[in-house]
């Protein structure tokens, strides 16, 4: 065991790991410098408030990292495992919809209270959930043949549609289209043959559009007027800039404030009562604000780092396992990352989906942490056994 852990360590990504440590600090000094106004002002609490409760949300996910970077990422081929995250998924479904609470404002119900005092966001969960499902289904599958019919497929992909359905009905449309996308990223990532891949990517299109399309003509009390009016907002922010576009314009004006360098760090003006909710979907803003093109490089940067490395990780595996968890995390956070940006920007509706490692959100660090610590788990324990293979060959060549 001693001996492993050093190999473990000599071979760990440290790169990815320094990488992820620093978002997660970057985006606390945002959080602090962005949520300011709204703790004192809005939730009648001291200024370091949500400074506070992310710093705690830091700490969690830290051990959450550390196991999920522990854990050899074969262990979720086994059964066992998976059927307890199917579980987990019901379970928390179950409550959520008993007892999960929400915004009324916005007619979503996406939140349970685990041990009755811990908010969590069960569509965080799911974001991984399917990954890890879909990544242990089909590479044991693979184990027997890569030549798949649909009588092989049809209990993940009723799972799979139970998932989706459960995210529409919260409903969470930015969530469902951000799955719906992982799941093909995961699916394209497999050693499926041409044939057998089109089959699975069919159903799930299929599938998606059909589910959106029977929730939304079964419940259309899904689309509130806050739904509709990020559709009409996006289409032209400015036609009503003081009601339903004042949110993307005020983005747009704190991001073309910054200029190069920003105007300072603390020092912005559209965190005053401006720009609705600064500290969570829009904070990139801010740091555009504050700290400039610099400053968003920085944070994009460090992002485009992790998603890009994910891909090498992938792409370097020698198990199918490895490559399609590989390539659903990198894809998850570089997909979430545009989505959050794509919305700021005027790019593409305003969804309600954070910008990883960065918004302010619990739920949603302690999943993005157990991803992480998996993504470094694959690219160590693949380094390990490249390592290997080139010392058996050196001995072979004596």
């Amino acid at each position: 065991m001693k001996r492993y852990m050093k190999q473990y360590l000599r071979n760990f990504d440290y790169g990815l790991f320094i990488t992820y440590v620093v978002l997660c600090l970057f985006g606390l000094v945002m959080i602090y410098s962005a949520s300011m106004l709204v703790a004192v002002m809005i939730e009648d609490q001291p200024p370091d408030y949500f400074y506070k409760k992310q710093l705690t949300s830091i700490i969690a996910s830290f051990f959450v990292f550390v196991v999920g970077a522990i854990l050899p990422y074969r262990i979720y081929q086994e059964r066992k495992i998976m059927g307890t995250a199917i579980l987990v998924w019901i379970v928390m479904y179950i409550n959520l919809w008993l007892i999960g609470v929400g915004a009324e404002e916005v007619g979503s119900r996406s939140w349970v209270n685990l041990f009755t005092i811990i908010p969590f966001q069960p569509s965080e969960y799911v974001k991984l959930f399917v990954i890890l499902y879909f990544a242990s289904v089909l590479s044991n599958k693979a184990k027997k043949s890569d030549n798949l019919y649909l009588k092989d497929i049809r209990i993940p992909m009723v799972i799979w549609a139970g998932v989706i359905l459960c995210v529409i009905t919260e409903p969470d449309y930015g969530a469902t289209t951000l799955i719906i996308a992982i799941t093909i990223s995961v699916i394209m990532a497999s050693d499926l043959n041409a044939k057998s891949f089109w089959k699975v990517f069919g159903f799930v299109g299929a599938g998606s559009v059909a589910l959106v399309g029977v929730v939304t003509f079964l419940a259309p009390h899904f689309f509130t007027s806050n739904r509709m009016s990020r559709i009409t907002s996006f289409l032209d922010p400015f036609k009503d800039y003081l009601g339903d576009g004042m949110q993307v314009v005020q983005g747009y004006i704190a991001m073309g404030s910054g200029g190069l360098k920003g105007v300072g760090m603390g020092q912005s003006v559209q965190k005053l009562g401006y720009l609705p909710e600064p500290h969570t979907d829009f904070i990139i803003a801010i740091i555009s604000e504050e700290l400039g093109i610099v400053g968003v490089t920085i944070a994009l940067g460090g992002l485009a780092f992790i998603v890009l490395k994910g891909f090498i990780i992938a792409i370097r595996s020698t198990d199918s396992l490895g490559r399609m968890l590989a390539t659903g995390i990198a894809s998850w956070i570089g997909l979430q990352t545009f989505v959050n940006i794509g919305g700021v920007t005027g790019l593409i509706p305003l969804t309600g989906v954070t910008l990883p490692f960065f918004s302010m959100g619990g739920t949603s660090l302690l999943v993005l942490s157990f991803a992480m610590g998996i993504l470094i788990n694959v690219s160590t324990l693949q380094k390990m056994k490249r390592n290997r293979l080139v010392e058996q060959n050196k001995v072979d060549n004596k």
